[in-house]
């Protein structure tokens, strides 16, 4: 009997592209179905994180038009993370697996094959789709993206290099997933925690053929800081190691100080005593601005606030 899979798509204000989308990945899936890959009980889900357009009538008009369709409502807008999440725990327990991708699918949906390969053949629990280049990002995103990766690996936090959220889960790797209550999501980072084995399909993203991006360079800086502070306390042992080493640094003045004043020399210093309050008030500042974002973690934590609400789903069951 064939897997049933279901792919999961976050939606925000997509009313530009939705259209286009739902029709290429029915075409994707039908033609799935008809070589016995997967089960007719697959389905497309659209998650609506809370969108302002007409995101949500449009799912739920192609919900009665198409059987294939399915859709996700969340109660207010929660973020892509909270919102991927939502979809793949709402229907993580009517399917064998399943495939995330961004509406505007720019993720090459043609590799769609390798990663049910490798999970039917290969037994992966897991498949990457990772990026094989970054030519179809601006000079600025791709140095920024990298640099993002590399500081990431660096701090300690285990993440595939150049994979964004287009994975396969088998229905084992998302109950492992289910396991993880932080309300901090990143989930990049946390799939790699689950275990099991795993893969990579790589291929070439597409430009955004409508509709804008949603990752302008004010979310990306947000999300980088939510991916590391989420996943790592490097950042903290940073702090500590820089003020022991601004500690051992100042003693070196001090005893230059000293040495003058037992000498009878005596120096105003006035532009070395400015730049010195201006240097260590500014580190005094961001080591505390560090300390502030665990403690807002820990904050937004104690809370148990849920991850999400689910307002209504969609889902035609044959």
């Amino acid at each position: 009997m064939s897997n049933i899979i279901y792919f999961v798509v976050p939606c925000y204000n997509e009313e530009a592209v939705l259209e286009v989308t739902a029709q290429k990945l029915m075409e994707k899936v039908e033609s799935l179905i008809r070589r016995d890959v997967i089960s007719p009980k697959s389905r497309i889900t659209f998650v609506d994180d809370g969108s302002k357009d007409q995101t949500w009538p449009m799912i739920k008009e192609l919900s009665t038009t198409h059987h294939l369709i399915s859709g996700v409502k969340l109660s207010r807008n929660r973020g892509h993370q909270n919102a991927l999440l939502a979809g793949l725990m709402t229907v993580k327990d009517l399917c064998d697996a399943t495939i995330s991708l961004d509406a505007d699918l720019q993720d090459d949906i043609d590799v769609i094959d390798q990663f049910i390969d490798k999970f039917l053949n290969e037994s992966c629990d897991v498949v990457y789709g990772v990026r094989n280049d970054r030519t179809t990002d601006t000079g600025f995103k791709r140095h920024t993206a990298q640099m993002f990766y590399k500081i990431m690996n660096q701090l300690g936090a285990d993440i595939v290099y150049n994979h964004a959220d287009y994975r396969l889960l088998s229905r084992r790797a998302l109950n492992g997933l289910s396991e993880f209550k932080e309300v901090n999501l990143f989930l990049r980072g946390l799939v790699p925690l689950v275990g099991y084995k795993s893969d990579v399909v790589y291929y070439e993203r597409h430009e955004r053929f409508a509709g804008e991006s949603k990752y302008p360079l004010k979310k990306m800086i947000a999300f980088a800081i939510e991916g590391i502070t989420s996943l790592s306390v490097k950042p903290i042992r940073l702090v500590t190691t820089l003020g022991i080493s601004v500690f051992v640094i100042s003693l070196i003045p001090l005893l230059y100080s000293l040495v003058q004043w037992m000498n009878g020399n005596t120096i105003k210093g006035w532009t070395t005593l400015i730049l010195s309050i201006w240097t260590l008030g500014g580190l005094q500042i961001l080591c505390i601005g560090v300390i502030g974002e665990y403690i807002g973690k820990i904050y937004l934590e104690s809370k148990q606030r849920p991850r999400f609400i689910v307002e209504e789903f969609i889902n035609e069951v044959d």
